[in-house]
Order: structure tokens, then C-alpha cells, then sequence
């Protein structure tokens, strides 16, 4: 061992033996210049959430007369979170919510997979009905839910439609019916975020390989077959990664639901983000809109990191 040793001049050996520190140093100073970066970051995200967990603990609101920062003279300890596990609303806000969402979001991706599929082959005019489709993921959602609200108005051209088709005059309060109110909502949703899964799906269908496809074929498989033993098990993290995206955004939806019903006919389509919208505006009691938004923010984190632990297990099936 002496003997290589010797053999290497003096000078390599020098350098072999700077580079370690080199690296060491570099990466200390990379460290040095992101270090302002990161400690912006890291105030931005954990700042706001310890501020919501510090008012979620007190009675405090705007009109208490203190700044936030005193909030602490108003400590309820955890009354805002018994209050939350006992309030009626909120957990109708909350059913509402998951409603919409198992209507919306199976909606979303069944129609959405199948113009994925019929856009993955090739036919005439297929750019200018692929920018078409588009369109109404382009659209801003409040504008998305005026527009709907005059679309479901008494005298307005979905009573039209279906006074024309069925021969007599159909004037139906959609937005006045409970039931009827909140179907005009999902109807919405379903018309803006299919464009969405759409996307998302033909993307990961385009990436299917190939010669997969076309041995199968040749194995006699027909196209159905092709497409759930094929298609579907390569699109698994793609559709975990949709899904995951439509039901967290469609958990939060209030811009198109605020606009057509503000919630109403009484609180007939009120969900968790208009409940929440008016505790703030309204009620003021901040306190317990910070309890609020703190669980619904650990009930999504845990749905996240659930859809990424079964991403992470399909990719280890598929590799």
C-alpha cells in the first residue's frame, strides 16, 4: 500500500486530498446563500399555521377590542374544538361537502377518461375540438357561476330547452329548491373541471408504451381487454394523482357555489367554505374559524398523505 502511495506524486496527492474539503466547502456555502430563502419559506408556511393553532385556542375576534397578539387574556383552552365536535351546521356543511364531492369528482373522471381515450387517436379536427374542451377550465369560477346562474333562472334557457323538448312551458325555480339547487351547483363543477381530468388522463394515456398495445393486439386481445389490463394498471399514479387534485379543490369549492346561491335557499347548499366564509364575515368569531380550517387542514393532510403512500406502492408494483 506504501509503495502505490509512493509512486503518486506529491502535488495529486494534495489535490485528492483537497477535494473532499472543496466539496465541504461548497456545499457550506451553498447552504450560506440559501439560508435567507429558506428561513423565508419556512416563515411563510409555519407562521400562519401557528398563529391559526394559537387562535384557535381563545375566544378572540376583531371586535374584542385587542390585537391579536393578546389574544391570549381571552384562553378557552379547547371549548372552540368541543363546540366544532357538537355543531349541527357544520356537520351539515360538511356532508353537503362530501356529497358534491362523490357526485363531482366520479363525474369528473368518467367523462374525463372517456374523451382522454377518444382524443388519444387521431381524427379530423381534433386541435380545434381539443381547444374547445379546454375552454371552461379557462374560465374564472365566479364568472363560471354567473354564468350558470343565469343559465338555471326561471326564464332562462335551460327551462327553455326543456319547454321546447317536452311541447309545454316549464318554469322551475332551480336555485329556489333545495335539492334542485345543489344539482345546479354540481352540474357546474362537472361542466368547469372535466377539462381538468381530462388533461391530466391524456396525458398519462399518452405515455401508455406502445408495443404493449399493439402485442396485445396481436394476441388477440380486444380493446376493452387492452384497456384494463394494459392501460388502466399504467395509468394508476396518474389517476391517483387526478383524483387527489379534484378531491381537495372540490372540498374547498365556493367561488361558482357563492355566486348562483350564496349557500341557500337557506343553508339547503351551504358547504364547509361558505360556512367557514360566513363565520368570518358575518358572525366574526375567528377563534373558531381557526379550529375550523385547522381540522379540515389535518383531515386533508391525512387524505394527501394516504394518496401519496399509494402512489409511492403502485409505482413499486409497476417498476
Amino acid at each position: 500500500m506504501s509503495a502505490v502511495t509512493a509512486t503518486i506524486p506529491e502535488d495529486v496527492m494534495k489535490t485528492v486530498q483537497a477535494k473532499p474539503t472543496l466539496r465541504d466547502e461548497g456545499a457550506k456555502l451553498g447552504f450560506r446563500l440559501t439560508l435567507p430563502a429558506q428561513i423565508l419559506v419556512l416563515f411563510i408556511a409555519v407562521f400562519p399555521l401557528l398563529m391559526q393553532l394559537y387562535i384557535s385556542l381563545t375566544d378572540w375576534s376583531p371586535l374584542s377590542g385587542l390585537g391579536w397578539w393578546s389574544a391570549w387574556s381571552l384562553w378557552n383552552n379547547f371549548a372552540n374544538y368541543t363546540d366544532l365536535a357538537a355543531d349541527a351546521r357544520f356537520w351539515s356543511a360538511l356532508k353537503r361537502t362530501a356529497i358534491v364531492m362523490i357526485i363531482c369528482v366520479p363525474a369528473e373522471f368518467l367523462l374525463g377518461l372517456a374523451l382522454a381515450t377518444l382524443f388519444a387517436d387521431e381524427f379530423p379536427g381534433k386541435r380545434v375540438f381539443y381547444s374547445i374542451l379546454l375552454m371552461p377550465m379557462m374560465v374564472v369560477p365566479a364568472v363560471a357561476g354567473y354564468m350558470f346562474f343565469m343559465l338555471f333562472q326561471s326564464g332562462g334557457p335551460v327551462n327553455d330547452i326543456l319547454s321546447a323538448v317536452s311541447g309545454f312551458p316549464v318554469t322551475i325555480a332551480w336555485l329556489s329548491d333545495p335539492t334542485l339547487a345543489l344539482i345546479a351547483v354540481m352540474l357546474a363543477d362537472i361542466w368547469q373541471w372535466t377539462p381538468l381530468m381530462f388533461l391530466i388522463l391524456l396525458a398519462g394515456l399518452v405515455g401508455v408504451p406502445e408495443d404493449q398495445i399493439k402485442a396485445a393486439t396481436l394476441l388477440g386481445a380486444n380493446p376493452w381487454q387492452r384497456f384494463v389490463t394494459i392501460v388502466l394498471p399504467k395509468m394508476k399514479t396518474i389517476i391517483i394523482i387526478a383524483l387527489a387534485i379534484r378531491v381537495i379543490e372540490n372540498f374547498k369549492i365556493f367561488d361558482t357555489l357563492y355566486i348562483m346561491t350564496g349557500g341557500g335557499p337557506g343553508v339547503a347548499t351551504e358547504t364547509i367554505s361558505v360556512y367557514i366564509y360566513k363565520l368570518t364575515t358575518q358572525d366574526l368569531i375567528w377563534g373558531y374559524v381557526a379550529a375550523i380550517a385547522l381540522a379540515i387542514l389535518i383531515v386533508l393532510s391525512i387524505a394527501a398523505v394516504f394518496a401519496m403512500k399509494r402512489m409511492a406502492r403502485t409505482r413499486e408494483v409497476t417498476a
